[in-house]
Parts: C-alpha cells; structure tokens; sequence
C-alpha cells in the first residue's frame, strides 16, 4: 500500500493556552499530517500531546508530539505562540520588555537549522514588534516571517457587523488594518455587504441599530479582548483560529488574502514598521501585499498607527 502523502508539518513552540488551542485547531482541519509541540516545560508539551492523540479516532490522521527545537527544523511552519501573556489591564505594548529578551533568545534556536522554504508565524503579543523582532533576529526574508497581526480583529469586525445586521458574518467584507492593538483602524470606506457599499446597505437594512455610531462599533472591536481577559484571564479559542486560517492559507498554497502583520515598504508612506493590511498568501509566505484605496481619515489613522509602534522600536536595540 503507498504511504499517505504528507501534507505538511508545523511546529508550534509554546505548549500553553494559545499553543494547545492551536494544535487542537489544526488537528481538527485536517490541513496538516504533522504536528510538533515544543515547550521549555517539556512535561506539558508531552501532556498536551497525549490528551490531543487520544482523539485520533475522531480525525484524519496526524501524528502530534511533543519535540524539542531540533524538531521545528524541518517544519513548514513553525508557529509561535512562546512567551509572557498579558496580564489583566495591562495594553499589548507594555508587554514589549518582557517578551523581546525571550524572543532574541529563542529565535536563533528555531532557525538555527530551519529548511530553506520554511514560514515563521508570530503569534504573540504585541505582535507587530515581535514579528519584527523575529524578522532581524532571523535573518530570514521579510516575505517568510508574518505575524497573525489583525486577522483576529478582522473577524471580529465581521462578528460585530453580523450581529448587527443580521447577516452571516461570511457574506461582510471587512477589514480591520495597522496595529493589533489600540491603534488599529477600521476600514469602512472598504466594508461590503454581499457585495454592496456599507453606505449604500445601512441606510435599507431592516434591522433597527445604531450602526450609524461607528465609535461605537470600534471602541467594541479594539476593547474586546480586555473584555474577555477580565472575565477569564486570556484569550485562546479565536486566535487558535485565525492562526490555523493562516496556516492553511500557506500549507494549501491557498493565496488567500488576509489581514496579517508584515513588514510595510512604502505603503501610504509607511515603511521599516511590522503592521496589518490585506495581503495575499502562498506557499512562498507573502506573495503581495494588497494597496487598499483608504479614505484620507483612515490613510491618517493608518500612519499614526505605524508611529505608535516606531516609536516602541526605536527604544530596542535590535
């Protein structure tokens, strides 16, 4: 009998609430053959491990595990979810001191024999600058490390809309751009509602809101997830998503657009900066970033997001 083809492998470093979440999701895809969790804790990688293959009866074969760094070598994707979690209160950003020191010492350790064609995937906070600072610390291609940046925020723009309107959240083109954090812009000159302007919808929608308070709609997407960490301590189940989205996009070879962190190179005046903006992916990691025709209000909000997290980076020293 012919061996089953192998789909591709990720590794995940960091066995905690987000990493395990993410391993579960994947497992549930089906989107990859191989899984490798990696944790300094080694016992709760294993741990993870073992509760996950114990559902093998219930999914498409893949083999999950627990390894070490060695093991992240030969993976498609290493996913990174390592590192100090936010605290009740406390802003993505003040997280920076903390998990920088983490990362420059982690990093080299992942791509010190990582395969040529291998993605990085950054998914912990504050994203933006710490898949920056994977990106120096690396030495790799701007194109082959991406942070899951605002695809987390995307979605929950799109929650907030449905809700709203009554429409199901996969028929709202929406974006949500710049940082993954306070700063982050709604972009609404670009939201569709199966295909029709919000402008053009909202003014005939049947549904009686105050979708006309977009303030309102937005101090709900960026406060959402000190919303959910004062009530249970962390934020894992959407993020575990949003990151297998993004790793199916690029095991498939899907070129799917999505709102991930990468490093900007000019776009409305932004450069040398890690932010979110629509972006097409493959195999390869980035193919293209999309050029979104903003409004002057979001081109602002957008440059000012970037200045916000300039001014983070430049007290690095990376």
């Amino acid at each position: 009998m012919p061996e089953r083809p192998v789909k591709g492998k990720v590794a995940i470093i960091g066995a905690g609430d987000v990493g395990a979440t993410t391993a579960y999701a994947l497992m549930q895809s089906g989107s990859v053959s191989e899984i490798a969790l990696i944790d300094i804790d080694h016992e709760k990688a294993e741990g993870e491990a073992m509760d996950l293959r114990h559902g093998a009866a219930f999914v498409k074969p893949v083999d999950i595990y627990a390894g070490d760094y060695e093991d992240a070598w030969d993976a498609d994707i290493v996913v990174i979810t390592a590192g100090a979690s936010q605290k009740p209160g406390e802003t993505r950003l003040e997280l920076l001191e903390r998990n920088v020191d983490i990362f420059e010492d982690m990093v080299p350790r992942i791509t010190e024999g990582l395969n040529d064609n291998a993605i990085l995937l950054v998914v912990t906070n504050p994203v933006d600058i710490l898949s920056y600072v994977t990106w120096k610390v690396s030495d790799l291609p701007w194109q082959r490390v991406i942070g899951t940046g605002t695809v987390l925020d995307t979605s929950r723009f799109r929650n907030v809309l449905s809700k709203n309107c009554n429409v199901d959240a996969r028929n709202i083109h929406a974006y949500v751009i710049g940082e993954h954090g306070d700063s982050e812009v709604l972009v609404w000159s670009a939201t569709h509602m199966a295909g029709v302007p919000f402008d053009d919808y909202c003014p005939v929608c049947e549904e009686d809101c105050d979708l006309q308070n977009r303030e309102l709609i937005a101090e709900e997407v960026r406060g959402a997830a000190y919303e959910i960490i004062d009530r249970k301590g962390a934020t894992y189940y959407a993020i575990a998503l949003a990151a297998t989205d993004i790793i199916e996009s690029v095991v498939r070879n899907e070129n799917s657009i999505l709102t991930v962190s990468t490093l900007m190179d000019g776009q409305h005046g932004v450069e040398d900066v890690y932010l979110s903006t629509p972006t097409v992916l493959n195999r390869g990691g980035v193919r293209r970033i999309v050029d979104l025709d903003l409004s002057d209000s979001e081109r602002e909000q957008f440059v000012e997001s970037a200045k916000v997290l300039r001014s983070e980076l430049d007290k690095l020293d990376i």
